[in-house]
């Protein structure tokens, strides 16, 4: 049996990072946070932001992202259709990295986040090295997922500069500013000392997950 601060009845505090035994206090006393052995509700919150963010998806890739407005017309815009505006145009390093941004990396991040869910449900023992690697490499690509709205914000700037063009956001920017803030607060949620439970899970029930 892997032996675990959890095992031992051992608490780390998330705020100070003190570890407490749980059975003397039910609060760090060097910051006064209220101890866990693993975070309340956490693949409930998990699921519900996960959920979420995946039926924001498809409305953020498909929604228009920009209107553009200008003496010559109207054109209104989507993530994908910039991409290939910017691909066409001979922008491609800017082309790939606003397509890795605003499709491949959410998408990856949800499957990722949906895996890990089904596999601590299951109880699975396999791979579970690898999965908490997974999970802290979602942790490290998460601060990178608002680049693509960085980029329209300063292609916005640009062209409003340059030209006479006026472009309004559309409702596409909503919706992908809404996936990234759930899919980061569904990996905040997620515990990732439940994948190494299934060999000794926690010795005080009411207070684990």
């Amino acid at each position: 049996m892997t032996v675990t601060a959890a095992s031992r009845g051992l608490a780390v505090c998330e705020v100070c990072g003190r570890l407490t035994p749980l059975a003397e206090a039910a609060h760090c006393p060097r910051c006064g946070a209220p101890l866990h052995l693993r975070k309340p509700g956490s693949l409930g919150r998990c699921w519900a932001l996960l959920l979420s963010a995946c039926v924001l998806y498809l409305p953020a890739n498909l929604l228009v992202v920009m209107q553009t407005q200008s003496p010559f017309g109207t054109e209104e815009s989507t993530l994908l259709s910039g991409v290939v505006f910017l691909w066409n145009s001979g922008s491609w390093s800017l082309a790939v990295v606003v397509f890795a941004a605003s499709v491949v990396v959410p998408m990856l991040k949800l499957f990722s986040l949906t895996y890990l869910l089904l596999s601590v449900g299951r109880r699975s023992v396999r791979h579970r090295r690898a999965r908490s690697r997974l999970f802290r490499l979602l942790e490290l690509i998460g601060r990178w997922s608002m680049l693509d709205v960085y980029v329209v914000t300063l292609l916005v700037a640009l062209v409003q500069v340059q030209s006479l063009a006026v472009i309004v956001p559309g409702p596409g920017i909503v919706a992908f500013g809404a996936v990234v803030v759930l899919s980061m607060l569904a990996t905040m949620a997620f515990d990732p000392r439940l994948i190494w439970d299934v060999e000794s899970p926690p010795p005080f029930p009411g207070k684990s997950e």
